[in-house]
């Protein structure tokens, strides 16, 4: 079999991901170009190969009509939203996923977004390297009311931390409302979005790409956050609409954005030249173990299917699901 990695990078930490599929007789072809694939270079490299290990690349109908010997994709990471689940369905090619491995090093970034935020970190690393010395003052994460809308793996992970960090009031969200019972603390309450924008100094976003989520903050949320609020995005672009979110910054209304992701990346956009906003290119689950973690378990994947065994981490049902939704709405608008 034949393998072409597209996820940059690859193998750079730990060679185990390569030698595993060396081991198992799979011919390996990386991404020459060494960043992010367009649609069409993909489609270009895809042809011949049985397995596509791949990053946030998009796979789409018209790349899947190259691929006509695809039997997997195995994705390194949690995000689906870029691979055409239908499509790669009626081609009998399956989907597997990462879901568990980069939760930790993502949940760390955002921790680490929102102490930068609340502490106004990056505005006095501005001010320095422009000559100006100033002494902002900020608050303390235990003093802070964190709104943190979407308790998955990694919320979960993020709220643990803030519990940790003495945090004394969490407002939480998600559509399991049975979440709450996760926690045992009278720190962590449940209560509705709009609410969390109200009253949070700090909110962070930990939600798939969907339907229901596709512009889930626009201005109408931005202008209902509490005036001085931060708000931190690690999860998927397009949850909040950069172009009100640009808007809404140059008010003042917001104290500070952190943004990992982006609607198209690499990121270029306008949020750059606004001092407040923390930018950081997709790589909440940049760190070493994480990394490792989710390329071994990609090409354990790709292993199984040439030894012929079942595969371990196959998308649920209710990923496909999700995504016909989510183009049900794009479609009607």
């Amino acid at each position: 079999m034949k393998a072409l990695i597209t996820t940059v990078p690859f193998g750079k930490i730990d060679t185990k991901p390569l030698e595993l599929l060396d081991a198992a007789g799979i011919e390996v072809n990386i991404n020459p170009i060494g960043r992010k694939l367009t649609e069409s270079e993909l489609a270009d490299l895809i042809p011949g190969h049985q397995i596509l290990i791949a990053g946030t690349e998009k796979i789409t109908d018209l790349v899947l009509d190259k691929a006509s010997e695809l039997k997997l994709i195995s994705r390194v990471g949690i995000g689906l939203d870029s691979v055409d689940l239908w499509a790669a369905r009626e081609r009998n090619i399956e989907v597997s996923y990462t879901p568990d491995a980069p939760s930790p090093a993502v949940a760390e970034l955002t921790i680490a977004l929102m102490l930068s935020l609340l502490r106004q970190v990056q505005l006095s690393n501005i001010g320095i390297k422009s000559g100006v010395w100033h002494r902002y003052f900020g608050k303390r994460i235990c003093d802070s009311v964190v709104g943190i809308v979407g308790v998955g793996r990694i919320g979960k992970l993020v709220v643990s931390h803030l519990l940790n960090f003495g945090c004394k009031k969490i407002l939480i969200n998600d559509v399991n409302g049975a979440v709450l019972k996760t926690f045992r603390s009278e720190s962590v309450e449940w209560c509705e979005k709009n609410e969390i924008y109200k009253y949070a100094d700090v909110i962070s976003l930990h939600v798939p790409l969907t339907a229901t989520t596709l512009n889930m903050i626009a201005e109408k949320e931005l202008k209902n956050m509490k005036p001085g609020a931060c708000l931190v995005n690690t999860s998927r672009g397009g949850i909040v609409n950069e172009k009100d979110l640009e808007s809404v910054l140059r008010t003042g209304h917001l104290s500070g954005v952190a943004l990992d992701v982006f609607e198209q990346e690499p990121y270029n956009g306008p949020l750059a030249q606004i001092d407040r906003c923390i930018l950081t290119a997709h790589m909440g689950s940049m760190s070493q173990d994480c990394r490792t973690a989710m390329e071994i378990e990609a090409v354990e994947e790709a292993v199984r299917l040439a030894d012929g065994t079942p595969l371990a981490s196959l998308v649920p049902e209710e990923e496909y699901l999700i995504q016909s939704q989510r183009e049900q709405r794009l479609s009607s608008e």
